[in-house]
């Protein structure tokens, strides 16, 4: 499978909860830095490149997606569940330094990877108090 880009999306209103909740799985990630980023990787077996969303608000990333079942299996049929089926989310409160105007994600071989670079945090600047001069 190539290496392919995946689009990040603004959040809009469609993308609300909506007031019915279906169940959601939650996503494993490792996560961890460089120097010059952060990066993420999500492994995601069972899912195609377009069933993945990914959106980002201020300091916010969420991914959402659905893993579909290619079997119809009643639950008194199993021997062993261990995997999720259905949808799927995770939101990651991301540090002040991540640049999010230049994330960029790929999905290959089943593996999400979310690049986030780094900014300069401004470094403090201390500020003199000078007395007040009188006129």
């Amino acid at each position: 499978m190539k290496n392919s880009s995946i689009k990040i999306h603004p959040i809009s209103s469609s993308d609300q909860e909506s007031p019915i909740k279906k169940e959601v799985g939650q996503l494993s990630l490792d996560i961890f830095q460089t120097d010059e980023e952060i990066i993420l990787l999500a492994p995601i077996a069972g899912v195609e490149r377009e069933d993945v969303r990914i959106s980002v608000t201020d300091d916010v990333l969420v991914i959402r997606g659905e893993r579909s079942q290619k079997f119809k299996v009643e639950e008194d049929d199993y021997y062993t569940k261990e995997c999720f089926w259905g949808n799927f989310s995770r939101s990651i409160v991301l540090p002040l330094e991540a640049d999010t105007k230049k994330i960029s994600a790929t999905f290959e071989k089943n593996v999400l990877e979310i690049h986030i670079p780094k900014t300069e945090v401004q470094k403090t600047q201390i500020i003199k108090i000078k007395n007040k001069t009188k006129k």
